[in-house]
């Protein structure tokens, strides 16, 4: 996709190219072309069941070695996926602004896995576990081993033998303030945001990138759908960002002489 197609013009343009402080807001949509489903994957077994269902403690507690599988199922997915054009587009980018964070509502991994620098998870991370006991952290392979090695199929702590559960935001659970707070310290200095493949409705994450305009900041969406957000942008585009992610990055790369 070229810079003509995209129909941006050169006031805009300048504005992309002059900025220094960046934020970048992700969801979903971005690693959907990752081949990643939105929240739960398509195997039949997990039609059965609503996200709410299963992402919240109760369930967990109660039935552990059931949400235990549904994560594992998730992971296995993750696992087979690799960072797109979109997640590869901003480690790009990256290289030419002096202050440039991800704040993502993805728990997938893909951003870190692209090999961008600053990434603030809002969610949590699905490829970390630890025990709700002890608090001792697992990676995966730790934790398929235990796994494994239980009869009942529940991951156990090797320390303290408390239950092992991902280390994601489940339903009724605080957003990690750190990073909330870092994302909100950042919107409100940034010069530029990027709202991509979120809908930008479910508070207090969406806020982020409202706070950034108020404040100031040239706020850009990548999305193919129009948003409760496409009012308040000072540039909208339509269209997948595995291909609108490379092209700006191809416009940013021409002022600094790449």
């Amino acid at each position: 996709m070229n810079m003509n197609k995209m129909n941006i013009s050169e006031e805009k343009i300048s504005k992309l190219r002059r900025s220094q402080k960046v934020l970048v807001f992700t969801g979903a949509g971005i690693s959907k072309e990752s081949g990643i489903p939105t929240f739960r994957g398509d195997d039949g077994l997990w039609k059965k069941f609503s996200p709410q269902e299963l992402a919240n403690f109760d369930s967990f507690y109660e039935n552990p070695a059931l949400v235990s599988e549904w994560y594992q199922h998730r992971r296995d997915i993750i696992e087979d996926v690799e960072p797109n054009p979109a997640h590869n587009a901003l480690v790009e980018m990256e290289k030419y602004y002096s202050d440039f964070t991800i704040t993502t509502q993805n728990v997938d991994d893909l951003h870190n896995r692209a090999g961008s620098r600053e990434v603030l998870e809002l969610h949590g991370n699905i490829m970390r576990n630890y025990c709700i006991e002890c608090g001792k952290e697992f990676s995966p392979s730790q934790f398929q081993k235990l796994y494994s090695q239980n009869e009942d199929h529940i991951s156990r702590c090797d320390q303290c033998h408390g239950l092992i559960r991902p280390d994601v935001v489940w339903f009724g659970e605080q957003l990690p303030q750190k990073a909330l707070q870092k994302s909100f310290d950042k919107a409100r200095k940034c010069d530029l945001c990027f709202s991509i493949g979120t809908s930008a409705q479910i508070r207090p994450a969406a806020d982020i990138p409202r706070i950034a305009a108020q404040n100031g900041a040239f706020l850009v969406e990548i999305n193919p759908n129009k948003t409760s957000l496409s009012s308040q942008t000072n540039l909208s585009l339509k269209g997948k960002a595995g291909e609108l992610l490379p092209a700006l990055v191809d416009i940013i790369k021409k002022e600094n002489g790449s």
